[in-house]
C-alpha cells in the first residue's frame, strides 16, 4: 500500500537545558498511545532520556528518535539536547528535519541554548512553532516571553493561545482561531479535555489579540487582509490555512501554551503539528550534485524514484554499528547494496529498523520521507551519503564544530592499553566533536570535546560500556627553547672512547631566526680539506642537539647554525665530530641567551554586545591580545591571540561571565616568548 507522504511530519523538539523538551515528548507518546505511563525526567525515567548517564544527570545528552500516530498523521519526532556541549546532536538532527517545534519556559523565558538552536534551525531554513511551557510554575509571564522571541530571535510571533490563569491558577487555554476556551480533565491525566465559553473576565483580552492575529496575517495573507478590511467574520478554517502558510513560508512562528508536566496543552501542540508544520512534501526538494561532473541534482520524495539517503547520526549498540538514516528519495530494501560516493565505497544494509528511543522495531523497506536505523554499514560516517552507483548523488554534509577543550588520559591498568585506542576510536566514530590523538612530544593520550561535561560523559562511557578506568590529568602544553642574541664556540673533544683515542675540532656561530622560520644550518668552513662524513657528521650531532634545548630539554626553534671552522687529526672519526658539535651547540646556545617559548592560541570569541567588556576584562587577566572586535549581526567578533597555558577551563569561565550566550574557537597560532 502506497503511503500518503502528505500525512507525514518529520519534526524536532529544540530547546535550552530544563525548558521541558522531554517532558513534552513524554506526553506526546502519552496521548498518542505510544506510552502506556508517564516516564518523569526527574524520576530519571523518562523513555527518551535511555542512557544511564542521561538518567542520572535528568538531561538529554543524545537525540533519540520516536515515531507515533495523530489524527491520521505519521509523526517521526527526535528529542535534542539542550545543554551547549551537545550541540552537535542538535546540528545534526536540524539538517534531518521538515520542522521543528521550540520550547521555551515561561520563567526564564528565551535562554542562550534556545537562542542558539533556533539560529541553527534558521540556518538550515526549517519552519517552527513555539510552546511556551511551565506556565504553572511561579513567575511565569507568557507576554514577556513572546517579547524575547521578537527581541533575542528576531521572529515574528502568532499568538494563537492565550493562557487561562498563570502559575497556580493556570487552567487552560484560550484558543483565539476557535474563539473557545480549553480545560483538561485533572483524573484523567489531561487525556480527556472539553472546550468550554471564554470566561467573562477574558473576553475583553481575546478579542483583542484576536484582532491583532487577524492584523499579523492580514499584512502577510491576502486572502485573510481582503475579510480582515471589509470588515467580514474570518471563519477558523481559513485563518489556519493562513496561518500555515505563514509558517512554512517562515514568515511568522504560531506560539501555543501550557504545562507539560501538568498534562495540559499537548493535545493542540499536536493538532499544530499536524495543521501548520511541513510533510516532506512541503519543504524545497533536497539539493545534491553529481560526485563526477559536479551538476545540480533535485531530489524529489517519490518512492520510486532511485534512493538517496543522509547518514545523520552513528551510534553503537552492544558493540555493533547503527546508522541513522534519512531518506530523502526512493526506497531501500533489507538486503540491498547501497554506493557511498564520498568514499566510493559499497555498503550492504544488513537490517532495517524502525525506533522508538532505544527500542526498536524491524522493517523490510523504508522510503522517502522515513527516518530509520540501519545496520551492517561498515564505512559509513556522520554526513555520509548513500544512493545507488547507478544515480550517483552527494548531498551537502554536516558542519561540525571543533573541539575547544583538551585533556590527558591514561588506562589506570597498562593492559588497557590497547582497548583504551580501541573505545576512543569507537566513541570518536559516534561523535565527530570528539577527538583523540597520541602527542609526539609527550607521548599522551589527549582526548578533546565541546566542553567538560562532554568529556565527563565520555569518562563514564568508557568506564561502562567499555570497561576502561583511567586516570586524567592537565595536558602538558609542550613548550619550545629558543636563542635571543648570536655567540660563536669553539669546542675540542680530545678523549679515549671505546678502546681508543678520539679527536675532533669544531667552531660554529648561532644566531636567532624570525618567529616561525624555523632552524637553518649552513656550513661557511673554507680551510683545509676534511673528508666529507666529517662535514655531515657535524650536521647530524647539531641535529640530534636541537632536539632538546639546555634550559627544560625542549626541542630549540628559529635558530641558525653556521659552521666556521673544523679541525682533524689521523685519530679523528666521525663518531668524534658528532659529539664535539653537539657539545658546541649546546654551549653557544648558553652563551647567546635561550629562552623558553609557549604556544600563543588564535581565539575568536562571538559574544552578545551586553558581555563585551567582561569578555575583554577576562581576555586581559589571561595576558591576552584583542587584535581586532568586529560587528557581525547581533553579535561582537572579538579575534585575540591568548598562551595556552591560559585557556584551560576557558569554555567554563566563558559561559559563567556570559551566562551560557558566548561562543569560541581557538586554533593554534605561533610560539612567542613565555
Amino acid at each position: 500500500m502506497a503511503r500518503n507522504l502528505s500525512k507525514t511530519r518529520n519534526i524536532g523538539i529544540i530547546a535550552h537545558i530544563d525548558a521541558g523538551k522531554t517532558t513534552v515528548t513524554e506526553r506526546i507518546l502519552y496521548y498518542t498511545g505510544r506510552l502506556h505511563k508517564m516516564g518523569e525526567v526527574h524520576d530519571g525515567e523518562a523513555t527518551m532520556d535511555w542512557m544511564v548517564e542521561e538518567r542520572e544527570r535528568g538531561i538529554t545528552i543524545t537525540s533519540a528518535v520516536t515515531s507515533c500516530e495523530w489524527h491520521g498523521a505519521s509523526v517521526n519526532i527526535i528529542d535534542t539536547p539542550g545543554h551547549v556541549d551537545f550541540t552537535i546532536e542538535v546540528e545534526r538532527s536540524l539538517r534531518v528535519l521538515d520542522g521543528a517545534i521550540g520550547v521555551f519556559c515561561a520563567v526564564g523565558g528565551v535562554e542562550p541554548q534556545s537562542e542558539t538552536v533556533w539560529h541553527q534551525a534558521d540556518h538550515y531554513r526549517v519552519p517552527k512553532i513555539a510552546f511556551i511551557n511551565k506556565m504553572d510554575r511561579v513567575g511565569a509571564d507568557f507576554f514577556r516571553t513572546v517579547g524575547m522571541m521578537r527581541e533575542r530571535l528576531a521572529a515574528r510571533p502568532l499568538v494563537l493561545q492565550l493562557p487561562w490563569g498563570s502559575e497556580e491558577g493556570f487552567r487552560g487555554i484560550i484558543d483565539l482561531l476557535a474563539m473557545k476556551a480549553v480545560i483538561w480533565h485533572e483524573d484523567t491525566l489531561g487525556a480527556e479535555f472539553e472546550e468550554v465559553p471564554i470566561p467573562g473576565e477574558m473576553e475583553e483580552e481575546a478579542a483583542a489579540h484576536r484582532e491583532r492575529l487577524l492584523e499579523t496575517l492580514s499584512d502577510m495573507d491576502d486572502s485573510v487582509m481582503e475579510l480582515y478590511l471589509a470588515d467580514e467574520p474570518v471563519e477558523p478554517q481559513l485563518l489556519k490555512a493562513a496561518v500555515r502558510r505563514a509558517a512554512l513560508s517562515m514568515k511568522a512562528v504560531p506560539v501555543l501554551c501550557g504545562s507539560a508536566l501538568k498534562n495540559k496543552g499537548i493535545q493542540p501542540l499536536l493538532n499544530a503539528i499536524v495543521d501548520y508544520l511541513p510533510s516532506p512534501v512541503e519543504v524545497p526538494p533536497v539539493e545534491g550534485i553529481h560526485p563526477a561532473t559536479g551538476e545540480k541534482i533535485r531530489l524529489l520524495p517519490k518512492a520510486n524514484d532511485p534512493p538517496c539517503a543522509l547518514a545523520f547520526k552513528v551510534q553503537m549498540d552492544q558493540g555493533r554499528k547503527m546508522t541513522y538514516l534519512r531518506l530523502y528519495s526512493g526506497t531501500v530494501n533489507v538486503g540491498q547494496i547501497l554506493y557511498n560516493p564520498g568514499k566510493g565505497s559499497k555498503e550492504k544494509i544488513a537490517r532495517l529498523l524502525k525506533m522508538h528511543s532505544n527500542k526498536r522495531e524491524r522493517i523490510e523497506s523504508a522510503a522517502a520521507g522515513d527516518i530509520v536505523a540501519a545496520m551492517g554499514l561498515k564505512l559509513t560516517a556522520t554526513g555520509d551519503t548513500l544512493c545507488t552507483e547507478e544515480a550517483p548523488v552527494l548531498l551537502e554534509t554536516i558542519a561540525f564544530q571543533e573541539p575547544v577543550i583538551s585533556i590527558a588520559l591514561e588506562p589506570k591498568r597498562v593492559q588497557d592499553n590497547d582497548r583504551l585506542l580501541d573505545s576512543l576510536g569507537k566513541l570518536a566514530e559516534e561523535d565527530p566533536t570528539f577527538r583523540f590523538k597520541i602527542d609526539e612530544d609527550t607521548g599522551q593520550t589527549l582526548v578533546s570535546g565541546m566542553g567538560e561535561l562532554h568529556l565527563d560523559v565520555i569518562l563514564q562511557r568508557m568506564k561502562r560500556e567499555y570497561q576502561v578506568e583511567t586516570n586524567q590529568g592537565k595536558p602538558q602544553v609542550v613548550y619550545r627553547e629558543t636563542v635571543t642574541g648570536t655567540a660563536e664556540h669553539e669546542e675540542v673533544f680530545e678523549r679515549e672512547l671505546a678502546g681508543r683515542q678520539r679527536f675532533a675540532a669544531v667552531k660554529i656561530r648561532v644566531a636567532p631566526r624570525a618567529r616561525g622560520e624555523g632552524n637553518a644550518y649552513e656550513n661557511l668552513y673554507q680551510g683545509e680539506p676534511v673528508p666529507e662524513e666529517f662535514q655531515a657528521a657535524v650536521r647530524q650531532g647539531i641535529l640530534e642537539a636541537e632536539t632538546s634545548g639546555i634550559l627544560m630539554g625542549y626541542p630549540v626553534i628559529d635558530v641558525s647554525t653556521a659552521l666556521l671552522d673544523i679541525r682533524a687529526k689521523e685519530t679523528s672519526d666521525a663518531l668524534a665530530f658528532k659529539i664535539a658539535a653537539a657539545i658546541a651547540y649546546k654551549n653557544a646556545c648558553e652563551k647567546a641567551g635561550a629562552a623558553m617559548l609557549e604556544p600563543v592560541m588564535r581565539t575568536e570569541i562571538l559574544v552578545p554586545d551586553d558581555f563585551l567588556g567582561e569578555v575583554i576584562g577576562d581576555l586581559n587577566t589571561r595576558q591576552g591580545k584583542i587584535e581586532q572586535i568586529m560587528k557581525k549581526g547581533a553579535v561582537q567578533v572579538v579575534a585575540a591571540s591568548v598562551p595556552l597555558s591560559r585557556m584551560f577551563g576557558y569554555s567554563t569561565a566563558l559561559r559563567s561571565v556570559t551566562q551560557g550566550r558566548a561562543t569560541y574557537t581557538m586554533q593554534f597560532g605561533h610560539y612567542d616568548k613565555a
